[in-house]
């Protein structure tokens, strides 16, 4: 017996991830996203975890998420808390995780109603 919906009528799902690539609400997108629960998908201008600067989390900070899901590409890796100090102070939850596993969490926590963000890396295919 189903309980609830798969996903929530004008919210953001993630329906497939690849090397490079990320598909919301049945769009390809070839680059580094960010995916909130509600709202338009954002190209975020990043190709790799090394050139992540504090300016990139303040853009998700204007999405006003209450938690973000950062996914840190093929493999998980974290991120100085200096880097995100705009989140720490806004008192916004930030998790890492592959991206992957970024992609799912996110489409889990979107169907239960909560306001998060995706910030998805994804290095350009070779």
């Amino acid at each position: 017996m189903k309980f609830q919906p798969d996903s929530l009528a004008g919210t953001n799902t993630i329906s497939r991830h690849e090397r490079g690539q990320v598909w919301v609400n049945g769009v390809r997108w070839g680059h580094s996203v960010l995916v909130p629960w509600r709202g338009d998908v954002r190209p975020w201008p990043l190709d790799e975890l090394s050139a992540l600067a504090a300016t990139h989390f303040e853009q998700v900070l204007a999405l006003k998420p209450e938690l973000v899901i950062f996914g840190s590409g093929e493999r998980l890796q974290f991120v100085a808390p200096a880097t995100y100090r705009a989140l720490i102070d806004a008192r916004i939850g930030l998790e890492t995780m592959d991206t992957a596993a970024a992609c799912r969490t996110y489409n889990v926590l979107a169907s239960e109603g909560r306001s998060v963000v995706a910030a998805l890396l994804l290095p350009p295919k070779p």
